[in-house]
């Protein structure tokens, strides 16, 4: 029987799966903060440079106070900053100066955990990304095998990358992200033991979602195969397209025998929480997910299949559903076997979805792909099929794609957005709208007080004061008595 260890992904993927990263502000943060702490988790999973761009777009506060508040809340549980390859905020891809100055202001302001996360697994680039997080301060690397399904991610391909990943020194611990909850039993019984054969002794964590209802039966066998930690999601941020719920996985490992060593009542508390923030703030719940094996053929994240869904029927092409998922498999072979995540889940749809409804195959390319061909994310895991390479090639636009000149120097950006800038503002002015920036920084300090329990009857009242009709009002329950009268 094995010591397992939770991660708590709450505030970022459950965020990210669930509620379109827009779930979560500072103050829902700062509630539950306290609580986290005292539960025993190995790491908070909290944020990316996503959820930092979102939380200046969408909610007007400072992602940077964001961190530093919820590290200052959790002295005892290192947080967790996810970044996916030499990119921060925008798209666009970072020089390494770039990155590193990002890495170095994330651990200043309270990040102690890198997870490294490419999604073309590309161990050069992710052992780069690693340097440059412990040069600047980074105390742990936690480093990703990104998990798919297709004729080149075999069990070698993983073997092989996180031989070289544990070789790195400055790689502390690796882990499968399974982002499409794709990982079946059959598979992890090989996979597991073979990349615990050669990593030695740095430890190897399983990060999976509950897509189609494989992850929380992969948790059970994953310890038994030398998985010394598990990502989950807590209350109504678990389940669904999420992670699994932390509550259940740590009954589950128990009553298999594992020890689990947390405190039962603060990861009560945890869970009850996120269902309560859901409730209060009309956020939708994850439920339990059946076994969809159409899932793994197209492999998209269940956010992205819900998308492609409503725009078939907006433009109602309901009916080719079935012909573009098989136009997915194809696209995804001619275009070298790249991963189903973001971005390129969104390129793989958008082109087929083109590719059925146009005159021809490949008759309009998006400038993204055009930009994947050219390499702009990275090298794909094979050469892209020779005929589609050709006709991208060959386009007008991917001459003037080809010609952009990608980030500046560092030394220029300081120059053009301003010297005087802390690093914390010059990151985000570099890679937002200066509009943006402009509008948080007028917002002011974030509200921090959040009370969910309060929320509901302070909506009710605020309905009824807007009833102009309405002399008296008079809310009662058992133990509650407010009476309001118009003056």
């Amino acid at each position: 029987m094995a010591d397992v260890k939770l991660v708590e992904t709450s505030l970022r993927d459950g965020n990210q799966s669930l509620w379109g990263a827009t779930g979560i502000d500072t103050a829902t943060t700062m509630a539950i903060a306290p609580v986290m702490d005292r539960v025993g988790f190995a790491a908070i999973d909290f944020t990316t440079s996503t959820h930092m761009g979102v939380a200046v777009r969408y909610k007007r506060e400072d992602p940077w106070e964001r961190i530093r508040l919820m590290a200052a809340a959790t002295p005892n549980t290192p947080l967790q900053f996810m970044s996916t390859g030499f990119r921060f905020i925008s798209w666009d891809t970072a020089t390494p100066e770039f990155m590193e100055l990002a890495f170095a202001t994330l651990a200043r302001n309270g990040i102690s955990r890198f997870c490294l996360a490419d999604p073309m697994n590309d161990v050069d680039a992710q052992i780069a990304c690693a340097r440059s997080v412990k040069r600047v301060g980074g105390e742990h690397v936690i480093a990703a095998l990104v998990f798919s399904i297709s004729p080149i991610h075999d069990d070698e391909h993983y073997v092989r990358n996180a031989a070289r990943l544990a070789a790195c020194a400055d790689v502390d611990s690796l882990y499968i992200k399974d982002p499409g909850g794709l990982l079946q039993p059959q598979r992890a019984r090989t996979l597991i033991p073979a990349i615990k054969a050669v990593i030695g002794a740095k430890p190897l964590e399983l990060h999976s979602h509950c897509t189609i209802g494989l992850a929380e039966l992969g948790y059970m066998d994953a310890p038994g195969y030398g998985v010394s930690a598990l990502q989950c999601a807590s209350g109504a941020a678990a389940d669904g397209t999420s992670n699994p719920h932390s509550a259940r996985v740590t009954a589950n490992l128990r009553a298999l025998g594992h020890r689990v060593d947390v405190d039962d009542e603060a990861l009560a508390q945890v869970n009850a929480y996120f269902t309560t923030l859901a409730d209060s703030d009309g956020l939708p719940a994850g439920v339990p997910q059946a076994f969809d094996a159409a899932y793994l053929r197209h492999q998209l994240p269940g956010g992205v299949v819900s998308t492609m869904r409503r725009h078939l029927r907006e433009v109602r092409q309901s009916h080719i559903e079935s012909e573009v998922i098989a136009e997915l498999g194809r696209v995804r072979e001619e275009l070298g076997w790249p991963i189903v995540m973001t971005p390129f889940a969104q390129m793989i749809l958008t082109l087929a979805v083109m590719n059925v409804t146009g005159k021809e195959r490949y008759a309009t390319i998006p400038d993204e792909v055009i930009r994947y061909a050219v390499g702009r994310f990275g090298r794909p895991n094979i050469p892209i099929d020779a005929n589609v390479l050709d006709r991208i090639m060959s386009l007008p636009r991917t001459k003037e794609l080809m010609a952009e000149t990608g980030m500046a120097s560092l030394p220029e950006l300081r120059k053009r957005i301003g010297t005087h800038l802390s690093d914390e503002e010059f990151l985000l002015r570099a890679t937002m709208p200066s509009g943006l920036v402009d509008a948080m920084q007028a917002a002011g300090p974030a509200n921090r007080e959040y009370k969910p329990y309060t929320r509901p009857v302070l909506e009710l009242i605020r309905g009824l004061c807007k009833q102009r009709d309405l002399g008296d009002v008079l809310v009662q329950k058992p133990g509650f008595r407010l009476e309001l009268r118009r003056a």
